[in-house]
């Protein structure tokens, strides 16, 4: 898989549903606010990249709506059908 690094957090591309990820657009909408999350997934809508964040199933900050068990569900609910959608996942530091 894909290694991708954004803001010294390092990320690996597990999922590139419809070749839906680029680099420069991610980069444009990553924020802070993601760097506590496992998992990331990004999607379009309308032509735009939206992104919402994911805790594994054993963090202590994982809650009904950012569980990653439930990631499939989020894009087969929350994502137009067939949209172009990834997943990045957070890569433990060595």
């Amino acid at each position: 898989m894909k290694q991708i690094v954004v803001e010294n957090m390092q990320y690996e591309l597990i999922k590139n549903f419809n070749n839906a990820f680029d680099l420069e657009e991610f980069k444009e909408k990553f924020t802070d606010y993601f760097y506590d999350f496992d998992y990331i997934v990004g999607d379009y809508s309308y032509e735009k990249l939206r992104l919402k964040g994911f805790y594994e199933v054993n963090n202590k900050k994982v809650n009904e709506i950012n569980n990653a068990k439930d990631m499939n569900n989020y894009i087969s609910n929350y994502c137009n059908y067939n949209a172009k959608h990834f997943i990045l996942k957070k890569q433990k530091k060595q």
